[in-house]
């Protein structure tokens, strides 16, 4: 039997205990570039454990609901930031550690104007773009030592949310 998710809407204060939500608003902003660019400077901090910062792109399948959270996975070494490229809404899911394994997820719809930086060792699921494939920059470590660990819940969570 699965536990039902409530999908809720991503804000900075909500995100705070996993990481950075990526947005322009509220954002400190610079002029640079003899004025002719703005800079939404700082945005998240990549952290690397020792390895290097590595910027990619990644191209995600969209999921359907009800979809089944049946795993999560973190990144020991380093953190790991998501961004949509194509301006499309996608699924956020994460949770706390609890005696090194992930608690119950918590669910965020992040606008395609918001992106994630899961600070190092954060539960989350993988990407999970909605509605088309949506392409993501994602910034994370690369560099020796396993940077991945997954969990595999024995009872599946449900999300249930429709547009």
């Amino acid at each position: 039997m699965s536990v039902r998710l409530e999908v809720r809407k991503l804000t900075k204060e909500a995100f705070a205990p996993f990481g950075d939500v990526i947005e322009t608003e509220g954002a400190d902003v610079r002029l640079i570039n003899g004025g002719t660019t703005e800079r939404f400077h700082a945005l998240a901090q990549a952290q690397t454990g020792g390895g290097a910062a590595i910027v990619s792109i990644f191209r995600g399948q969209p999921r359907s609901c009800p979809y089944s959270v049946t795993m999560m996975e973190r990144h020991p070494l380093g953190s790991q930031a998501f961004y949509p490229l194509q301006n499309r809404r996608w699924l956020v899911v994460v949770a706390q550690d609890v005696d090194g394994r992930p608690g119950s997820p918590e669910v965020f719809l992040a606008s395609g104007a918001q992106g994630v930086n899961y600070r190092a060792n954060i539960w989350h699921h993988p990407l999970m773009a909605l509605d088309d494939v949506s392409d993501f920059l994602v910034v994370d470590r690369e560099g020796e030592g396993n940077n991945l660990e997954e969990f595999d819940y024995p009872n599946p969570f449900e999300i249930n949310w429709s547009k």
